[in-house]
Parts: C-alpha cells; sequence; structure tokens
C-alpha cells in the first residue's frame, strides 16, 4: 500500500496508488491520511476494490506530504556506524533523541527555504517511520504493528544555529520546510525489510550520499521500542532514523547549500524527492 496526497497546500486529495502506478482517491472514505483519521484508515480501506476509486491525475500536480501535519516528529541522531565516524564522534550507546518542530513538515518537492541569516545549510536523506497506533511501553517484537508504514525524509539543517548557539539540536533544525517527506507512505508489508533499503541524495546533480539502511546502529522496530519507553508515540507521529555519510559538514572543505542549487533524493521502494533552495529575501 502506498499513501499519497495530491493538490495545492490545504486542499490536497488522500490517494492511494494502484496496482498500476495511478493515484485513486480515498476522500470518500477518509476525510484526510492524518493523525485523526490513521488509526483507522487501515479498516477504511480493507476490502475495498481499488481500481473503482476516482482516478486522481498526477501529472503536473503538486505532491502534497504523505499526510498531514503530525503532532510529533522525533529524530534520531549519529544512527549510522559511517556518518558517527565521519563526524568524528562515537558510535551512541543508546539512541541520540531530539525533535524538529511540526511546523517543519512539507511536501516532498516543497521549496527550502533560506534565511540571509544561515551560514551552514545541510542535507540529510533519512528513512522516516510512520506511527499507525499508539505506543507506549512496546517491546520490540509487537513494535512493527505500530507501524504504518515508511516514507523518504530531508532532515534539512542549519548546522551553525545546530552547534554554535548554545542550544540544543532542535535550533538547526526547526526551520519551516526544514522536513521534506514522502511522496508516498508505504506499508511495512510492501517494503519488506526496511533495514536493507540502499538511499542516495545529489546536490546540483552530483551524488553526495550513497548509503543503506542497513549500516543503521539501531534498527526501526528497535527504535519505536525504545522510544515508547519514554513517551507515548501517537497516530501519525514521524520518526526520522539518521542519515547515511556525505552530508555537507562532513565535505573538506564543507559544502553549505546556497539559493539556486537543487536537491534531490530518495531510497529504494519508497520514491524520490527534490528541493530548490529559495531565498526569503
Amino acid at each position: 500500500m502506498k499513501l499519497l496526497r495530491v493538490g495545492e497546500f490545504g486542499r490536497e486529495t488522500p490517494c492511494i496508488l494502484d496496482a498500476t502506478g495511478t493515484a485513486r482517491s480515498i476522500a470518500g472514505l477518509v476525510t484526510d491520511i492524518s493523525p485523526e483519521t490513521i488509526p483507522e484508515l487501515a479498516d477504511r480501506l480493507d476490502g475495498v476494490d481499488v481500481s473503482t476509486l476516482p482516478v486522481v491525475p498526477l501529472a503536473g500536480a503538486r505532491l502534497g506530504s504523505p499526510m498531514s501535519q503530525p503532532r510529533n516528529i522525533y529524530c534520531i541522531g549519529l544512527n549510522y556506524t559511517d556518518h558517527a565516524k565521519e563526524a568524528g564522534l562515537p558510535v551512541p550507546d543508546e539512541p541520540i533523541l531530539f525533535n524538529k518542530s511540526s511546523g517543519t513538515f512539507c511536501g516532498p518537492n516543497d521549496d527550502i527555504l533560506h534565511s540571509e541569516k544561515m551560514t551552514k545549510l545541510d542535507w540529510e536523506v533519512e528513512l522516516g517511520i510512520v506511527i499507525g497506533k499508539a505506543a507506549f511501553d512496546v517491546p520490540v517484537e509487537e513494535a512493527a504493528g505500530h507501524i504504518l508504514g515508511y516514507t523518504v525524509v530531508n532532515d534539512v539543517s542549519e548546522r551553525a544555529w545546530q552547534m554554535e548557539r548554545g542550544g540544543q539540536w532542535a535550533k538547526g533544525k526547526s526551520f519551516p520546510n526544514f522536513c521534506p517527506t514522502g511522496p508516498y507512505i508505504v506499508s511495512g508489508d510492501e517494503v519488506g525489510d526496511a533495514a536493507a533499503l540502499p538511499m542516495w541524495l545529489e546536490v546540483n546533480g552530483r551524488r553526495m550520499q550513497s548509503g543503506n539502511t542497513d549500516t543503521m546502529i539501531f534498527r526501526p522496530d528497535f527504535i519505536v521500542s525504545y522510544l515508547s519507553e519514554f513517551l507515548r508515540l501517537e497516530p501519525g507521529d514521524l520518526i526520522c532514523t539518521g542519515t547515511p555519510p556525505g552530508v555537507g559538514a562532513g565535505m573538506k572543505p564543507p559544502v553549505w547549500l546556497k539559493p539556486g542549487d537543487s536537491v534531490s533524493l530518495g531510497i529504494e521502494g519508497l520514491g524520490s524527492q527534490g528541493q530548490n533552495i529559495v531565498s526569503l529575501k
């Protein structure tokens, strides 16, 4: 199952892709793909002949975020062995947790906004986990039952704000449009092993990141179980699970995004996305 939303911001139509890759509206079954409707989504779609649903043309259409704004966005830092090495930091014994503002959430191809106050704007291709059912103190072996599916995330980061402004990482992670997500939410049964997916990112057509989720230190089921020990995960919550090496901060010399640049990225089986860097001036 691939879920997506098509249309202009605030007027997106909730859709499912059929076997031919055609988008079909599920607006007659659910009002939206949202934290409120996600718990009942599987039941609403169960037994539906997708081929009978209305077609939503994709040619020339905007792809929205694959669900409406989540209540929470959680992130796992330094979750790839090779990225920790790139950053010159020790491999963590437990997941490093930080937050992005939910206001960062945007469509997969929406512009990345650049402020004149930014000096070290960076990229990170990441596997995103979307929670389907509330999870609190869930054992690892039950964690998969709380996952709606997986998606592609660009965890955009302003490194000067993140590392040099005397605070939590959230300072450099929470600017509007710093979390392009999608194009789809792909259900776990279709993804297969989410800890064995090739992933990539390019800047202006130059390959910067080539990795695989098999180098994650902490795997998706463990992450969900671990976080649920400390907090209640809610339907629609997004968990960004870390990035492989090749971020701008790891280059010698470092490479930073600037207005006029473009970024494209993807994960095998989950689709691809792309953004332009646009000045707020």
